[in-house]
């Protein structure tokens, strides 16, 4: 997908507790290379998972806005995949898509999920909207 250079983004994650700054750090970079010219905006997620230690650091090491949302505005987002792991873990049925959207102000998705695992085997998933 061709798009303008120096355009923002939202980046909505869902991952599990203990996740890592660098395996964070790390999975935004390889997302953010599908899409050349983006710049981070917003980073979101569920508001349960904002105190975070990496995902604080992550934040604040780059200037990015971080926003929590709560599990009923995600329940709410239509028209996104459903994940039952997702589901069963948090309550909802999507949480990186979900966030982004929300954050984007409704914006459509340009990055739909992309998962990672760390060398733990722990589970993160990034999704990214434009800010447009």
């Amino acid at each position: 997908m061709r798009q303008e250079p120096d355009w923002e983004v939202a980046i909505g994650l869902g991952f599990q507790r203990g996740v890592t700054r660098a395996t964070l750090e790390s999975a935004i970079v390889a997302t953010l290379r599908l899409v050349p010219g983006a710049r981070v905006r917003r980073l979101a997620t569920l508001a349960a998972k904002c105190e975070e230690p990496g995902l604080a650091e992550v934040a604040r090491a780059h200037g990015w806005v971080l926003i929590g949302y709560a599990a009923e505005r995600l329940a709410a987002v239509e028209g996104l995949a459903a994940s039952p792991r997702t589901q069963a873990a948090v309550g909802v049925p999507n949480v990186a898509e979900a966030t982004a959207r929300l954050a984007s102000g409704g914006q459509p998705l340009i990055i739909p999920r992309q998962v990672h695992r760390d060398a733990r085997g722990k589970a993160l998933t990034l999704a990214v909207a434009s800010m447009r």
